[in-house]
C-alpha cells in the first residue's frame, strides 16, 4: 500500500503546484490530500509540507482543528467568484451556471467551516 499512497502523495501534490500558480485552482485541498498520502508513505515529505511557511499552517489548522482563518475562506471565495465572472465571459450561457453552483455548494461549505 505504501508505493499507492506515494503515488497518489505525487499527484496531489503536483496539482497543488500547479494550483499555486493557477488562479482558479484550489493548492491546500490538494496539499491536505498529499500530507495525507505522504504521512503514510513517507514521512520526511508529509513533514516538509507541514513545514511550509505559507501552506504549512494552513495544512496544519485543517490537521488539528478542521478549521479555514476568515482570511483563506474570503480568499476562496472571491477566487470562485471570479471564476464564474471568467467563465461567463469566456463560455457564457449556460456554462457559467456550472461556476454558480460550484460558489454556492463549496463556498458555503468552506464559509460554514470553524475558524
Amino acid at each position: 500500500m505504501r508505493p499507492l499512497y506515494f503515488v497518489g502523495g505525487a499527484i496531489a501534490l503536483a496539482l497543488a503546484v500547479t494550483g499555486a500558480v493557477l488562479p482558479l485552482m484550489p493548492t491546500v485541498p490538494f496539499l491536505i490530500v498529499a500530507v495525507f498520502c505522504f504521512a503514510r508513505s513517507n514521512p520526511r515529505l508529509e513533514q516538509r509540507i507541514l513545514d511550509h511557511h505559507y501552506f504549512g499552517p494552513q495544512v496544519r489548522d485543517w490537521q488539528e482543528r478542521r478549521a479555514i482563518s476568515r482570511k483563506t475562506k474570503l480568499i476562496a471565495i472571491a477566487a470562485m467568484t471570479m471564476g464564474i465572472g471568467f467563465t461567463w465571459y469566456t463560455l457564457g450561457w449556460p456554462y457559467y451556471l456550472v461556476s454558480i453552483a460550484i460558489l454556492v455548494i463549496a463556498g458555503g461549505w468552506i464559509w460554514t467551516r470553524n475558524e
